[in-house]
């Protein structure tokens, strides 16, 4: 699988101010979100695939919710970019 990962400039490699770190960890989190909101979504699928539709609708109610605490950490993040400007 290939590294999808964004190239960071060297010139916004300085030491974060608290108001940035707050930034960065909520990028972190909606990113841990997503994650496991991906993660949930497969299990869905081989539930459904198993003829499980219970385990698959719980693990879609699981994705669910991590999508929209990720949601949540995004708001905060453009929340933070707007008042920099």
């Amino acid at each position: 699988m290939k590294n999808t990962e964004t190239p960071v400039k060297k010139e916004e490699t300085k030491s974060p101010t608290a108001e940035n770190q707050k930034t960065i960890e909520n990028h972190k989190k909606a990113a841990k979100h997503l994650e496991e909101a991906a993660k949930h979504h497969t299990d869905a699928a081989k539930h459904q695939e198993s003829g499980h539709t219970e385990k698959a609708f719980e693990s879609t109610l699981k994705a669910n919710g991590h999508y929209h605490l990720a949601g949540e950490q995004q708001r905060e993040v453009s929340k933070n970019h707007a008042m920099k400007k």
